[in-house]
């Protein structure tokens, strides 16, 4: 996801002619709602309630409460099972025609009865919206989607893909009543229907609220009565505070690793530090038509520099991991690419080579672009601490600029920026995730990135297999090549953290591989 540490990936179909996906756990959850209601504040910023328009983590946050897709991921599990379908399965070996069956007696928040109909709708009006900040992205494979009953939907796929189940159980799954919203356009009103187990009751630049949706159907157990969000617009001195003062019960994406480490050794604040896995990772892209960075030898000398340890250890305060492949520690594929290529230890004499094999003899001038919050609260700082670490080898004249995201965005899409971070929080746990959007057709890193063996069998390839162990091989070559070459340089790999007041329970349970953060699981005493 435009920009979700560790897991065991498991097969994601088995027996894909025969085999369908049953349920498991509660068939209905319990939506009574009977407990308090818990306040979060988070410095992300939710930019969509639209789940045709938000691809970030924010908006997928408010997605996977308000909304229900047909599969969803029960906590610590990354095998996604029904929630609005009863069974789902692949009809055919091919992995290209996928089948599902609705429950009976299905509900949106407003009474509305959702059927087929509104699975087709919400599909089709994803892929012809086609909102640039949105998740149509990742559907390239999906031709057209089938409703021969009220209760079946039928999805009918142009190529192969086994990891078609993880996609459509993700926040880009999520099913809108198409009584409420246009096929043509976005919803604007910052209002939402959907039939998940939260109604959102009202949103506005600084809260959310959330109440319990009645009508919901599906395995969640509510624990809250409610659920109130607050955004802290990266002002990560105010979210602390609030958590401090009482003023909300969780926070949630946004303190500094200083703010962790300090708050996890004292024990006298009423506070409790909840670590969980995650597969966030960060990486600096190169623009490969850029005039410096687009150079080889300038993108080798970095890679041989770099010094990721000291980056963890003085800017992150070892609350993220050095990252050495672009499948990250954990996810079934991950090898380790970068650091059998360019090593741990940085290299002066390396990199120095690195620039005379490709004509350099000077200082290379270079900015590296940042943006201050986007990709966590220490970008800035990291990023001028790499520049330090370039700088001090002698080889480079590096600095940094660091843009607003609206602004950086536009500008990286127009290619002004040679070399940029990017951080990526996964749409769902398969190492498919970490490599089509960056490689595949419709590159969301634009940076003019394209080799043929990866676009035209890897990625296809390895999409297609049902047996996702049997593509070790094939994401080992992939990762090969981009070591090679270049396009990216991964940096770190992210830990999980939210901070909670003492008497607030479920953070473990929101906190896992599937990057579904559970507001129903949160309980306060």
């Amino acid at each position: 996801m435009n920009m979700r540490t560790q897991w065991p990936v498991l097969p994601l179909v088995a027996g894909l002619a025969s085999g369908l996906l049953t349920g498991c756990g509660s068939e209905t959850g319990d939506s009574g709602g009977t407990g308090s209601s818990v306040v979060m504040g988070m410095s992300d910023d939710v930019l969509a309630t639209d789940p045709a328009s938000g691809y970030d983590p924010g908006s997928w946050l408010l997605f996977n409460n308000v909304f229900q897709s047909l599969l969803s991921f029960p906590k610590g599990a990354t095998e996604p099972q029904p929630e609005l379908a009863k069974q789902c399965g692949f009809t055919d070996t091919r992995a290209m025609v996928y089948k599902c069956e609705l429950k009976d007696g299905l509900q949106f928040s407003n009474g509305d009865a959702l059927t087929s109909a509104d699975v087709k709708f919400s599909f089709d009006r994803m892929l012809k919206i086609d909102d640039p900040a949105g998740p149509a992205i990742m559907f390239p494979m999906l031709d057209k989607v089938e409703t021969p009953d009220a209760k079946t939907a039928v999805f009918r796929l142009k190529v192969p893909d086994a990891t078609f189940p993880s996609k459509i159980a993700s926040g880009a799954g999520s099913i809108v009543d198409h009584r409420q919203y246009d096929a043509d356009g976005l919803r604007t009103d910052h209002q939402a229907v959907g039939s998940g187990p939260y109604k959102l009751d009202s949103f506005d630049k600084d809260q959310a609220d959330f109440s319990v949706n009645a009508n919901y159907q599906g395995t969640a157990k509510v624990k809250n009565s409610g659920v109130t969000l607050k955004f802290f617009h990266g002002d990560r001195t105010a979210l602390k505070q609030a958590l401090l003062d009482g003023g909300v019960d969780i926070a949630y994406r946004g303190l500094t690793a200083s703010d962790i480490a300090q708050l996890d050794q004292q024990d006298d604040q009423g506070v409790d530090v909840i670590e969980g896995s995650s597969a966030e990772v960060q990486h600096l892209v190169f623009n490969m038509k850029d005039p410096v960075a687009g150079k080889l030898g300038v993108r080798k000398a970095m890679a041989y520099l770099i010094d990721r340890d000291a980056l963890i250890k003085d800017v992150y305060q070892g609350t993220a991991t050095a990252l050495y492949s672009i499948i990250p520690a954990g996810v079934a594929g991950h090898n380790t690419a970068f650091f059998d290529t360019y090593g741990a230890r940085p290299s002066r004499e390396k990199a120095a080579a690195a620039l005379r094999a490709d004509g350099i003899t000077g200082k290379v001038k270079l900015t590296l672009w940042s943006t201050p919050s986007r990709y966590g609260p220490a970008t800035d700082e990291e990023l001028k601490a790499i520049a330090g670490q370039l700088n001090a080898s002698g080889l480079f004249d590096a600095d940094v600029q660091s843009v607003a995201y609206d602004q950086y965005e536009k500008d990286i899409a127009a290619g002004k920026y040679g070399v940029y971070v990017k951080g990526w929080v996964p749409d769902y746990p398969d190492a498919d995730n970490f490599t089509a959007p960056f490689f595949g057709k419709g590159n969301v890193l634009d940076n003019n990135y394209s080799n043929r063996t990866i676009v035209k069998s890897l990625i296809p390839g390895t999409a297609a297999q049902s047996d996702r162990a049997a593509t070790d091989k094939d994401f080992g070559k992939l990762q090969d090549i981009v070591a090679a070459e270049l396009p990216v340089l991964p940096v770190w790999q992210a830990k999980q953290y939210a901070v909670v007041r003492d008497g607030v329970y479920g953070l473990e349970y929101c906190l896992d591989a599937s990057t579904v953060f559970r507001f129903w699981e949160l309980s306060k005493s």
